[in-house]
């Protein structure tokens, strides 16, 4: 999954420190990039590739049929001990959205009632029967950075004089994408296991971040529908507990916003600095 946000985001995040490759299946920019496989996860065998990089570390960031996803971590978890490698899976905040009252940590009971976060379950379920040593579970809420799709959507949303839906009773956490790429780097470097949920150390209404986000981006005509899923607050956040970071590889909500907008310009550049973000195969 290099080709995407996040995986094309930790690529370039770690290929300086690391020998990284990615995989992609249509984006043909990548075709000529001699780090890149086209992998098709429907119809291509995983053993063939791994037999050919034979990676010290896995990073799965994969999009896909939730059942062909299922199955293809299950072959690399077969395969772990042939060749010997780390499975670092980014999972998410939704593993948890079967609880409404309060946010998650890392070793609460995993229970969904949508179809993502069940899909996430079976494939976290599969990995913890695995040697400790031998995989990292990241729980990821949503991620925003410049070119996020979460930012696209609303852009697109605007220019379209189409309403995006908010959701005033649902409590949220967030991150940065510059923020993320160092936290798994971190993690890497530092040859930590488990699990670990990485999100912001404070929590936001879902409703009042895409507010504070509209003018952080200057989207000042977008129009929200608020959407009421149910009466009470729910909470779908993860917070550490056992499992924290540095305080430097933390972030807030107000944080991510910065991290999430390009300032207009400063002495005719942007004052956005993108960071570089580095055997790995996504």
């Amino acid at each position: 999954g290099g080709s995407g946000f996040i995986g094309y985001s930790l690529y370039k995040e770690l290929s300086p420190f690391f020998k990284t490759f990615g995989t992609f299946y249509s984006n043909i920019n990548f075709k000529k990039n001699k780090h890149f496989f086209k992998y098709d996860i429907g119809r291509d065998d995983i053993e063939k590739l791994l037999t050919k990089l034979k990676p010290n570390i896995i990073i799965s960031s994969l999009r896909g049929p939730f059942e062909n996803q299922i199955i293809l971590h299950n072959s690399l978890i077969s395969y772990s001990k042939k060749f010997k490698f780390k499975l670092i899976f980014l999972s998410s905040s939704n593993v948890f959205d079967s609880f409404h009252n309060y946010p998650s940590y890392e070793y609460d009971k995993t229970l969904s009632e949508s179809k993502y976060g069940i899909f996430k379950i079976k494939i976290e379920n599969a990995i913890l029967r695995m040697e400790t040593k031998n995989f990292v579970i990241a729980r990821l809420p949503m991620i925003f950075g410049v070119n996020c799709p979460r930012i696209k959507e609303m852009k697109d949303k605007m220019l379209d004089k189409k309403p995006f839906e908010v959701f005033p009773n649902s409590i949220i956490n967030v991150n940065s994408i510059l923020k993320l790429c160092q936290q798994i780097h971190f993690i890497i470097n530092h040859g930590l296991n488990g699990i670990f949920h990485l999100g912001s150390t404070d929590l936001i209404s879902h409703h009042e971040f895409f507010k504070k986000l509209a003018i952080h981006r200057n989207f000042d005509k977008i129009v929200f529908k608020q959407v009421f899923t149910i009466n009470d607050l729910r909470y779908i956040a993860v917070l550490p507990r056992e499992n924290k970071l540095p305080s430097h590889l933390t972030i807030t909500c107000d944080e991510v916003l910065s991290d999430s907008y390009t300032d207009k310009q400063k002495n005719g550049k942007s004052i956005y600095q993108v960071q570089g973000i580095g055997n790995i195969s996504y």
